[in-house]
């Protein structure tokens, strides 16, 4: 057997708590292979859902090493690990978050926009996959039209549109009734036989039963790995169209002009107030300028009145001779002889 997926060593993530920190997880040793279906269960607060986003890549241990595909994820720059979260991984959230100004088909589409995709192939996988998951006559719904089994299929469909090997669900079927969490259950049982890697955060033990391996965590720490059985070989998993490394510029600019024109028109009133707190602070900005521009021309403007190039004369001794005033040795002739200057325009005695 050869390397696992994932393998966790020692692993902790600590939380800043007052004057102290939280451990929330303890040490934590854990191999997954690729092809497992793996519940991960635990009471509220037992740390899985912190767990699930360190394996995601949400978040970074405080100490320890995560390999992946024998690689040490710590080593990663910010871009490796959004492609890493783009491509790699899929994620099912407790509550759908689905995009309520988009269909259901807009929804499952937005990971492949931003893997850069070409329209054509996004749309056709996505249509592929939501009519694979029964929702082939609810592709123009929006999530406000949809039930709630039938969300939680868009947000499947969502997490396997770039082909992810592994799929991270978060408590998958605690917002759906018992019909709808056994559909979801079965579908990510039918995605693990293809050979996708499909982990399951839970604290209901009948959702953990459904999965091969239950790995049960309390307090931080693992306290039983159990298996059921071992896992099947993996099968062999049909690859989306290579991703155009060099994609349009315009085409990407003008799907996120879509995107940002679809959700100001779902959000009117808080697109509005946005613009109008945007229109308020230009203006402010632009009346403080011009009234201290106005202030410093006004300024100016005293300033040359006053006569730049005059020059007083005064009797005394220097500038500070208090007795200048008194001094009365200046007379006519003193003016006519400064007016034959050659750098005196004029003279008023």
């Amino acid at each position: 057997m050869g390397s696992p997926l994932i393998r966790l060593r020692g692993i902790t993530r600590e939380y800043p708590s007052g004057e102290g920190v939280l451990r929330v997880l303890k040490d934590i040793d854990l191999d997954i292979a690729q092809g497992e279906f793996v519940a991960v269960m635990g009471a509220s607060g037992s740390g899985k859902s912190t767990l699930m986003n360190i394996l995601g890549c949400l978040d970074r241990p405080s100490s320890g090493s995560y390999l992946l595909d024998g690689r040490e994820v710590a080593q990663r720059d910010p871009g490796e690990l959004a492609a890493l979260r783009r491509e790699t991984f899929g994620f099912i959230f407790q509550r759908y978050h689905l995009l309520s100004e988009m269909t259901a088909l807009g929804n499952v589409e937005v990971p492949a926009i931003y893997r850069g995709l070409p329209r054509e192939a996004r749309r056709a996988r996505a249509r592929d996959l939501l009519d694979r998951l029964g929702l082939g006559d609810r592709l123009g719904h929006r999530p406000g039209q949809l039930s709630g089994g039938q969300q939680q299929r868009v947000s499947i469909a969502r997490a396997l549109v770039n082909d992810a090997r592994v799929i991270l669900a978060d408590e998958p079927t605690g917002a759906l009734d018992s019909r709808s969490g056994d559909e979801v259950l079965a579908i990510l049982e039918r995605l693990n036989a293809e050979g996708r890697t499909v982990i399951i955060v839970t604290h209901d033990p009948k959702v953990a039963a459904r999965a091969r391996r239950v790995v049960e965590i309390a307090d931080g720490r693992i306290i039983a790995d159990r298996r059921s059985d071992a896992p099947a070989e993996p099968a062999r998993l049909a690859a989306l169209p290579p991703a155009r490394a060099t994609a349009p510029v315009l085409g990407r600019l003008a799907e996120a002009l879509r995107m940002a024109v679809l959700a100001m028109r779902a959000h009117k009133l808080r697109s509005f107030l946005t613009m109008l707190g945007i229109i308020i602070g230009i203006a402010s900005v632009v009346s403080v300028v011009a009234l201290g521009e106005g202030s410093r021309q006004r300024v100016l403007q005293n300033i040359a009145g006053l006569g730049t190039n005059t020059l007083q004369i005064y009797p005394g001794r220097d500038f500070g001779d208090m007795r200048s005033g008194r001094v009365t040795t200046l007379v006519t002739a003193d003016g006519a002889a400064l007016a034959r200057q050659p750098h005196v325009a004029s003279v008023s005695p």
